[in-house]
């Protein structure tokens, strides 16, 4: 059982999306932006955490700033990639 960092409800991990933190990187300005990347294959080194493949979930999660805490990162956070998969799953569901 895992917990859904958007709506919080508990699922099993075969229903909900793990995303992780990749990598630092920087934006022109000079700040620390961290890109949350899915992962779908539950392989990708690093803590994760865990979300409804939903758009509703994913924004509630980004409202919240859960993914910074529950990844345990700081800095600026590219939530880009997430949505790209979010939003492609849903066109083939």
């Amino acid at each position: 059982m895992r917990t859904c960092v958007g709506c919080r409800k508990r699922e099993l991990a075969a229903d909900l999306l793990r995303v992780v933190a990749q990598s630092p990187g920087s934006d022109p300005i000079g700040d620390t932006v961290v890109a949350i990347v899915p992962d779908p294959r539950h392989r990708l080194p690093g803590r994760g955490a865990w979300l409804h493949p939903v758009s509703s979930c994913l924004s509630m999660a980004e409202r919240r700033r859960a993914f910074g805490r529950a990844l345990r990162v700081s800095g600026k956070l590219d939530i880009s990639a997430l949505e790209h998969y979010v939003e492609n799953r849903h066109e083939h569901s």
